[in-house]
């Protein structure tokens, strides 16, 4: 009998190749059914997601997650639009024989999946967007300058910069950043490559386009919607939340108090049940 494997620290790493890409993925959770596909993050790989998101819901949810092209282990060259990377994202899921997906997505990978669903509206059941912002979103394109200075700020502390991208710096965000970055470390075998810097400059340089590009029409997005962010995100302000789910009908917005980007991570006991819960409606 097959075990199925339900902790993302045990998944193990796959390829498929799709349009002269191989593309790395892990895959975990029950086969059968419609598969959550997860989004990730600028400068992300594989080793970059949260166990506490990704086990509750692998624990009821085929889950793949997936490097974008050019990225960790997936081969070729980084795209230098989000249009570009949802094409990718097609491609890799046409790849693995589904017609029908809901997405779970995270910051760069909310944009993606935006892009990805006015495009191929078709694809996608459910949709996640958390810690993301529409095309010509308010300081999007401020994300590069921020993200730089924090990577400093966290050279020069020798910590992660991502305990200063996601994290408020106050007696409740520290603690978090620091449990978050100790479990992205629970996997120890077959880790990810990690992203060259000429493919995260190339990210960044995508973000800014997006930010600074023609507003898409959002009301296209009739899929049910799940939006979270903390309330003091300081990569893609907060209030792009809000704009989301002004423009996205029907959908769902969860507002976590004292976070920031990270704030899907900081409250991952409130934050798991309730996507969990949204998957199963």
């Amino acid at each position: 009998m097959n075990t199925v494997i339900t902790a993302y620290k045990d998944a193990p790493a796959r390829t498929v190749d799709a349009g002269g890409v191989t593309y790395a993925y892990r895959e975990l959770g029950p086969k059968g059914g419609i598969p959550v596909v997860f989004f990730v993050h600028l400068a992300a790989t594989l080793d970059n997601w949260d166990p506490r998101i990704i086990d509750p819901i692998a624990a009821e949810h085929h889950v793949i997650a997936f490097d974008n092209r050019g990225v960790g282990a997936s081969t070729g060259r980084v795209p230098d639009s989000i249009e570009a990377m949802a094409d990718d994202a097609v491609a890799f899921i046409k790849a693995l024989g589904f017609e029908k997906i809901d997405i779970f997505s995270f910051s760069l990978g909310g944009m993606i999946a935006q892009a990805l669903v006015v495009k191929h509206p078709g694809l996608v059941r459910k949709l996640v967007l958390t810690g993301t912002g529409p095309a010509g979103g308010k300081d999007i394109d401020k994300v590069a300058g921020t993200t730089y200075f924090d990577i400093l700020r966290a050279t020069l502390t020798r910590s992660d910069p991502k305990e200063f991208l996601f994290f408020n710096r106050n007696a409740t965000g520290k603690p978090a950043a620091r449990a978050f970055v100790n479990r992205l470390k629970e996997r120890t075998a077959d880790r990810d490559a990690e992203i060259k810097i000429k493919a995260f400059q190339t990210q960044l340089k995508a973000i800014k386009k997006w930010g600074r590009s023609t507003p898409a029409d959002l009301s296209k997005i009739t899929q049910p919607t799940l939006i979270a962010n903390g309330d003091n995100d300081r990569m893609v302000p907060s209030v792009l939340s809000e704009d989301l789910h002004r423009r996205i009908k029907g959908s769902d917005l969860i507002i976590y108090p004292d976070s920031g980007h990270g704030g899907i991570f900081q409250y991952h006991q409130k934050f798991a049940p309730v996507a969990v819960d949204f998957l199963a409606r």
